[in-house]
């Protein structure tokens, strides 16, 4: 089986390697052969080394398929069905994964990261705990629509929907999404569904701010935090009454701070690069109540799945690209370059 690695040592290397095809190893196991896999905006800061992996690193975390195998003791999913995964597997049944915090799962993992089955850019890969994990696809075959509809779930919609529904999106409520990437364009998916009817996508590259718009927002393209401030005072007639944080990064964190109104929530779900915080002071003198972390998305695919497939939620635009999984170093380029907004590597 062939999957994506990280190649020779030093930043932006990423190289193909081949290694033993997975097989069922315990009674909850599924084998999944991937039908698409997602490079996502947290994989770059890992290609650019700014979070440094040993060479020979499994990437990827986001995948749908179809199953190939399941051990006897899997009930939701069998052979050929076409399913879906969260970027993290669990076991369904310890107190964190009772509470839905999924990703907290002392048993589980996030696909790719030391000890986890592998990555998920790869021709295949095995899920423990399949029934806790896996999310059966209503669909018989996975054609090239159902890839850019159906793939979003994995990862990036449901953090979208994290951020949103953590800060208690609703009807009036102004909304302020930081970032003009996928996960930007799904925060505001998600908070228009929630009941928002005005929303402010803010960012830097006019290509990808098309994306947002495409989705239902309006955008401004911004190079400062003082531009920031004056398009978002300029399009709610003072500041927003919620800040989505979907960069990770401080200038992103900052802006969104000072995007905000008195008494408004910060919600933040960008990857967090090193360094990054969130000065104290500045939320308490302002009563702002900061929200966020990594989306437990095994929580929110069942109710985001059944919108996308009714098509009421529609987040195949944020899916820009498809290349051959033999591709992978070039679909980091494009990404790392801004030349595309997402990618999905076809094996």
């Amino acid at each position: 089986m062939t999957d994506a690695r990280r190649g020779v040592p030093g930043p932006r290397k990423v190289g193909l390697a081949e290694v033993p095809d997975p097989v069922v190893e315990k009674p909850t196991d599924a084998v999944v052969r991937i039908v698409a896999a997602g490079v996502c905006g947290s994989d770059l800061w890992q290609y650019r080394g700014l979070e440094p992996l040993p060479t020979g690193a499994r990437m990827g975390h986001e995948f749908i398929g179809v199953v190939a195998a399941a051990g006897p003791e899997v009930r939701s999913v069998q052979p050929g069905d076409c399913v879906v995964s969260p970027f993290s597997y669990s076991d369904g049944e310890c107190s964190a994964c009772r509470e839905g915090l999924f990703v907290s799962c002392a048993e589980g993992g996030v696909w790719g990261d030391p000890g986890t089955p592998g990555g998920a850019q790869a021709e295949a890969i095995r899920v423990p705990f399949a029934d806790a994990t896996l999310v059966r696809l209503p669909v018989s075959g996975i054609t090239g629509p159902d890839i850019r509809r159906f793939l979003p779930l994995a990862d990036v919609l449901p953090t979208g929907h994290h951020a949103a529904s953590l800060a208690a999106v609703g009807a009036g409520t102004g909304v302020v999404v930081i970032g003009d990437g996928p996960v930007a364009a799904c925060a505001c998916l998600a908070a228009r569904r929630l009941g928002a009817e005005r929303v402010l996508v803010l960012g830097h590259h006019p290509s990808r701010l098309a994306v947002s718009r495409a989705v239902g927002a309006e955008t401004a393209a911004v190079r400062s935090l003082e531009e920031a401030v004056e398009a978002v005072r300029g399009f709610f007639g003072g500041l927003a009454d919620v800040s989505l944080e979907c960069v990770g990064t401080q200038d992103a964190v900052d802006t969104a701070l000072a995007c905000v109104r008195d008494g408004g929530v910060l919600s933040y779900v960008g990857w967090p690069t090193a360094g990054v915080a969130i000065p104290l002071r500045s939320t308490f003198d302002r009563n702002i109540s900061v929200r966020g972390g990594l989306a437990p998305a095994r929580r929110y695919l069942p109710e985001l799945l059944a919108d996308v497939a009714a098509g009421v939620l529609d987040p195949s635009p944020v899916i820009d690209a498809e290349l051959s999984l033999e591709a992978a170093g070039d679909a980091y380029s494009v990404m790392d370059r801004r030349d595309v907004l997402k990618v999905c590597l076809r094996p």
